[in-house]
């Protein structure tokens, strides 16, 4: 229970649904980076995942690009020297994902525009309108 990753007071994921494989960094570094596996790859199924329905729909929606064809997420944390960090570092961003769309949106309310955006609106439209009438033929007086 210690190692579930919490999103929120209410959400959180299990262990289990996390799966994470150490490899080694590219980059600078030298002998640290050719020797030690300090980066980590975090693997999360969203399919699998204990996650409300509607939480996981948002989640599709706004990160499928980035979704396996098995429904996998898999971000890599290689920025630090030390395992532990990388690991806490993909941990806190696939937290931040989920916790991005585990709101559900506000309903946008449909608002009338103001009467001077209108009267500009159809202002430029008759001036445009005027412009275009002048490109027409030019008739000749004789």
């Amino acid at each position: 229970m210690d190692d579930d990753l919490r999103i929120t007071p209410k959400l959180r994921l299990a262990a289990w649904e996390l799966s994470e494989r150490f490899i080694r960094a590219s980059g600078p570094g030298g002998q640290n980076v050719n020797k030690v596996s300090s980066a980590v790859q975090l693997r999360w199924n969203l399919e699998a995942s204990a996650l409300p329905a509607d939480v996981k729909a948002r989640f599709r929606r706004r990160y499928r690009a980035r979704l396996t064809q098995e429904g996998d997420i898999i971000i890599e944390a290689r920025q630090h020297r030390h395992q532990a960090q990388n690991r806490a570092e993909a941990r806190t961003r696939l937290a931040g994902m989920i916790r991005e769309v585990a709101e559900p949106p506000k309903p946008r309310k449909p608002t009338r525009p103001t009467q001077g955006s209108v009267r500009r609106r159809l202002k430029a439209k008759k001036v445009r309108g005027e412009v275009k009438a002048l490109r027409g033929r030019i008739e000749s007086d004789d």
